[in-house]
């Protein structure tokens, strides 16, 4: 396990709460933020995939960084993603995130234009990073499936050569171990923050040098995730891996947001917790039972939230 990382350990990707109009609730957002921090995460990812950030305006973005201090989430527990398609408006999230305390930000590359050569894409960091300035870090968001644009390991080895100390680290949601591996076999011995999207692989991942993940599952699973970081490299952590993989799998056994949401609804007793941005859409009963079945199998009792 890599040690002294800036944000080492559990991370939630953070779901947004929403009002029945579909703006964001910055109460209920900053009270569940509030509860995984008091249930085993360490940090949180906001304003990523799962928390619906590419379906919300710039100004929104900026309110619920911003919302969230206001309510008592400190900055520097927050990874907030501020990667968008275009320079501007990633350089005005990032230098408001350092603003509010925040010590690293979360990007995914310009994810419009396919097939950009590594030459484009260290172009494009190259003018973020300067232009952002300041002390932030910035971690890079390798989501291929989503984005369909990849960080291979020359584009980091590059982007760390240029940037030492500025480009601090990568989550990795592409679901292969083998890739998120290279990373840390690459560059965690500079201290180079690996973090696994996928829940299943944090054991793994852990003893292979990585630093943690950030992942949608913490947002109902941070408790075992938190026992599987804690106990990374003894017999407790290995068996708690066996049950978080089986969270992660009753968790993707619906679509993913909607489903989450689903759970945390459950969990608060709010069916405001349902309200999500099309084109996703809330479970229907028949889908919510099933992920219901299948999470409860986990044998998972989750603290009560607020």
């Amino acid at each position: 396990m890599l040690k002294d990382a800036i944000y080492g350990g559990v991370n939630a990707a953070v779901l947004t709460a929403m009002n029945p109009d579909l703006s964001v609730d910055l109460d209920r957002m900053a009270a569940h933020s509030k509860w995984l921090l008091a249930n085993g995460c360490n940090g949180l990812g906001v304003l990523g995939t799962t928390g619906e950030a590419n379906s919300m305006g710039i100004s929104e973005r900026l309110s619920i960084m911003e919302g969230l201090t206001q309510r008592g989430i400190p900055g520097r527990v927050m990874m907030p993603g501020t990667g968008t398609t275009n320079i501007p408006d990633t350089v005005l999230l990032t230098r408001r995130a350092e603003e509010l305390g925040c010590r690293g930000a979360l990007l995914l590359p310009p994810f419009f234009y396919k097939n950009p050569s590594d030459d484009g894409l260290f172009a494009y960091f190259s003018e973020v990073i300067q232009r952002v300035g300041g002390d932030i870090k910035f971690y890079l968001y390798h989501f291929p499936a989503q984005s369909a644009v990849p960080f291979g390991i020359d584009l980091i080895g590059r982007l760390l050569k240029a940037y030492p100390g500025k480009v601090k680290g990568i989550k990795d949601s592409s679901g292969d171990f083998a890739n998120t591996k290279s990373y840390a076999d690459h560059f965690a011995k500079d201290g180079f923050e690996v973090f696994c999207g996928d829940d299943g692989a944090l054991h793994s991942l852990l003893n292979a040098g990585g630093a943690g993940c950030i992942t949608a599952a913490a947002n109902v699973g941070c408790a075992v995730s938190q026992i599987v970081y804690s106990n990374w490299n003894n017999a407790v952590g290995a068996d708690a891996q066996v049950t978080l993989a089986a969270i992660r799998k009753a968790v993707v056994s619906a679509p993913l947001i909607p489903g989450l949401k689903a759970l945390v609804a459950r969990n608060t007793g709010n069916p405001a917790w349902h309200n999500i941005r099309p084109p996703h859409l809330a479970l229907g009963a028949e889908a919510q039972a099933k992920l219901f079945a299948n999470f409860d199998a986990c044998g998972v009792a989750l603290a009560a939230a607020a």
